[in-house]
């Protein structure tokens, strides 16, 4: 490659999340500083632990998909797909063109419109920590109550963390890559990440990633449980749950759904007129080497993460305007975070508005940097900065995270994902100038 490297922006955005079922609600929801935590709906939590989250309600899949897919696919697809659409339509590059109400999704299988890429240079990420298992679950149980001929074929198609990339490669007619990406927590910052990379080097002209996740089924929900890692007692007070930061935060709490961002080169979506809303600008991604759970103390992979997208930015820690904090509310990880902030940013950190989508949102897990890539870019757009809810008791006082909704510049943000097995991912986006 020669020359300077190629610039990477955002033109399409879509989301089905509990803080809602598009993009736009999704920020709108953060950004007045609503709650989407609650307690679950349906007889199968009534035995747990825990039972609270942030659950996607008011979704029909058969409204915006083809009655096979919304027949045959786990609700983990139906959101993948749905927010991929709403990504496409957003950027003026959905095939076939046509949209549901509210602009969100295509009606029918669109693979046969036509890209405003060379399919060829046009890839799909699918960025999951889990993929569908409530296909798996269900197939198990099936297998036990009727035999191995109870066991559906699809689980062999549909089954697979990647069948989402597949599903939407087939839907869009996009020859490129098509893949997962498996990294916990750190999933999609590592999706977008790697559609970065791809679009940067010359791989690709537009890259489609897609964070999805649903662990919220009673056998995840009971092992997050029994790991301690959920927050635990707040049946009477849902919204309370998530507390990144606050003295008394005692765990996450969980949250399904799905985000997606369309990547292009900024000449490739030029040449196409489109109107970009931000650019992907770094990226850094590194390992703990520590421990199975539990981030390292000083959080040594999470600088390293930091320090490495800084620097594939151009950037230095002067230059962020606004930190988009992993922040799940879980006493060590949050802990870690900060050591880890303090250890790139010094004693300017301080100064850096902090926030904690999570508080709001939930923890969607392999999704959640998709989603906070949103978010983020919302702060860009906009200049206002979502508050972290329920810090009653700041643990880390001499902070500036933010805890009311905030207008300021804000030129930069810089977005953190951490995961269970140190997977650590960040990202730098920017404001269009």
């Amino acid at each position: 490659m020669s020359g300077a490297p190629e610039r990477v922006v955002i033109t399409g955005m879509g989301a089905i999340t509990p803080s809602g079922l598009s993009a736009a609600a999704l920020w709108e929801s953060v950004a007045a500083g609503r709650s989407a935590v609650d307690v679950l709906a349906g007889d199968e939590f009534a035995q747990l632990p825990v039972r609270i989250g942030g659950q996607v309600r008011g979704f029909d899949a058969a409204s915006v998909l083809p009655r096979s897919l919304a027949r045959r696919l786990s609700p983990v697809q139906h959101w993948a797909l749905a927010a991929a659409d709403e990504a496409l339509a957003q950027a003026g590059a959905l095939p076939g063109g046509e949209a549901v109400a509210g602009g969100a999704s295509a009606t029918a299988n669109t693979q046969a419109g036509a890209l405003p890429w060379d399919p060829q240079r046009f890839s799909v990420i699918a960025a999951t920590g889990s993929g569908p298992v409530d296909a798996m679950q269900a197939a198990q149980r099936a297998l036990t109550e009727s035999g191995p001929r109870g066991v559906p074929l699809t689980l062999a198609i549909y089954g697979a963390p990647d069948a989402a990339a597949a599903l939407l490669s087939h839907r869009y007619g996009a020859h490129g890559d098509a893949r997962a990406v498996c990294a916990t927590c750190a999933s999609s910052a590592i999706g977008l990440g790697e559609g970065l990379r791809a679009i940067r080097h010359g791989y690709a002209d537009a890259v489609l990633v897609v964070g999805m996740e649903d662990c919220l089924g009673p056998v995840n929900l009971a092992s997050n449980a029994n790991m301690r890692a959920l927050a635990a007692g707040y049946e009477d007070d849902p919204h309370a749950a998530s507390r990144p930061f606050d003295a008394g935060r005692t765990g996450f709490a969980m949250a399904q759904g799905a985000a997606a961002l369309l990547l292009e080169s900024a000449s490739a979506a030029r040449a196409r007129g489109a109107s970009p809303l931000a650019e992907l600008a770094g990226f850094g991604a590194a390992s703990d080497a520590h421990h199975p759970t539990a981030p390292h103390p000083q959080g040594r992979g999470a600088a390293q993460a930091m320090r490495a997208c800084l620097a594939d930015a151009g950037l230095g820690p002067a230059d962020v305007d606004h930190i988009s904090a992993h922040g799940t509310g879980t006493p060590a990880g949050d802990a870690a975070e900060i050591a880890a902030l303090d250890a790139v940013f010094g004693q300017r950190g301080r100064t850096i508005p902090l926030t904690a989508p999570k508080s709001a949102t939930g923890h969607l897990l392999g999704a959640s940097g998709a989603v906070e890539a949103i978010i983020a870019v919302g702060s860009l757009r906009t200049g206002l900065i979502p508050p972290t809810l329920n810090l009653d008791d700041p643990d880390f006082p001499d902070w500036d995270i933010v805890t009311e909704p905030r207008q300021t510049t804000v030129g930069t943000v810089l977005s953190n994902s951490f995961g269970f097995g140190g997977h650590n991912g960040s990202v730098v986006l920017r404001a269009l100038e």
